[in-house]
């Protein structure tokens, strides 16, 4: 599995500033129902839900949303680039501008933790952030995300 098999270059965006879980959650959801077709009421509310759970922000900038809904037969991600990070309860309580999401089917169980953990590994490369952070053109963010990976697994 590789990120470009789960990012595609339309679940890619920069937006200047976002005020709350709530709206970034709708950002995504909208993200994802363009991109991919997923109901984005649907997405907004799976993550909504697995966020009530325990937050996602998993420090140095970076959020791993995540979330299992059905109607979908594979693993879909999106990206969002915050020019104005903010506060979203990460487990280092720093603001958050990188916010990778994740939406699995119902009822997958490997291929779902396998993409968490290759996005998580991804975001986890301070090279990789910094270069996504002073980019934003979306086509070069798909590109820095879904060629580091490509990179490191050669």
């Amino acid at each position: 599995m590789e990120l470009s098999d789960i990012l595609r270059p339309e679940a890619v965006k920069v937006v200047g500033n976002v005020t709350s879980k709530k709206r970034l959650f709708q950002d995504l959801g909208e993200l994802v129902s363009t991109s991919d077709g997923v109901c984005a009421s649907t997405a907004f509310t799976a993550l909504q839900e697995r966020e009530n759970l325990g937050p996602t922000g998993v420090g140095h900038g970076v959020a791993l949303p995540h979330a299992r809904i059905s109607g979908i037969s594979e693993v879909i991600g999106a990206f969002i680039r915050i020019e104005r990070p903010f506060d979203f309860d990460a487990v280092d309580r720093q603001p958050v501008d990188l916010v990778f999401a994740l939406f699995a089917p119902e009822g997958s169980g490997v291929e779902h933790l396998k993409a968490l953990a290759l996005v998580s590994r991804t975001m986890r490369d301070s090279a990789i952030c910094a270069k996504l952070r002073a980019n934003s053109d979306p086509v070069t963010l798909h590109a820095l995300l879904t060629e580091a990976q490509s990179t490191k697994a050669a």
